[in-house]
């Protein structure tokens, strides 16, 4: 599989060959789903939290008498069909939301997505980045590019300068190439491999 390379002035400088273990398999959509859901399960946090009439700090005392009121005999006001009573099957801070699924899956997932973006051209590599750490002129380089919409501008290692650059604009996102998952490539229409990033992403991706 190859990619269109561009150079820091917007200009097309060649193909880079992707290997197609990851960017030329046939797509397994129902673990594209299952990874996709996996990842936002294991990032959901259990904040929310009801306390049960047990926990309520009420008085145990009886609200009316048994006999003679003509409405149905109550117990402790914590009771949960009375207001700030406590609350039946109600969220709970210990609930865990953590999915597992095995690695040979997540990755063929991944590779899925990557070989989707791959057939739909919506990847291609930049050769370098260097300048200022400013916004203005890396705007202006996305302009250049085949960008559709949005762009995941996959990075080999730490890049302040184009990290920082990137940082302001809405419709982008760096992350390292070791850190590519699921649910950023499925978001962004757009992937943008920035220097050694395509070599890094097949040696974290295909070793064993």
């Amino acid at each position: 599989m190859k990619f269109d390379l561009y150079t820091q002035s917007g200009e097309k400088k060649g193909t880079l060959e992707g290997s197609d273990a990851i960017f030329g398999i046939e797509p397994n959509m129902i673990l594209i789903t299952q990874a996709f859901n996996r990842q936002h399960d294991n990032a959901r946090q259990a904040n929310a939290h009801t306390k049960t009439r047990g926990e309520i700090s009420y008085s145990t005392k009886k609200i009316v008498r048994q006999k003679g009121t003509g409405g149905a005999r109550h117990g402790a006001k914590s009771a949960n069909l009375f207001r700030k009573g406590g609350v039946t099957f109600g969220p709970r801070s210990n609930r865990n939301w953590k999915t597992d699924m095995p690695r040979k899956q997540r990755r063929k997932a991944l590779f899925s997505a990557l070989s989707i973006k791959a057939k739909d051209q919506a990847i291609f590599c930049l050769d370098k980045y260097e300048g200022e750490m400013k916004t203005k002129p890396f705007a202006e380089l996305l302009t250049k590019l085949p960008i559709k919409k949005n762009v995941l501008i996959i990075i080999p290692e730490k890049t302040p300068v184009l990290e920082k650059s990137a940082n302001n604009l809405t419709n982008t996102k760096t992350i390292l190439a070791n850190y590519l998952n699921i649910a950023d490539c499925l978001k962004y229409d757009s992937l943008m491999f920035v220097g050694d990033a395509l070599k890094k992403t097949e040696e974290t991706f295909l070793k064993a």
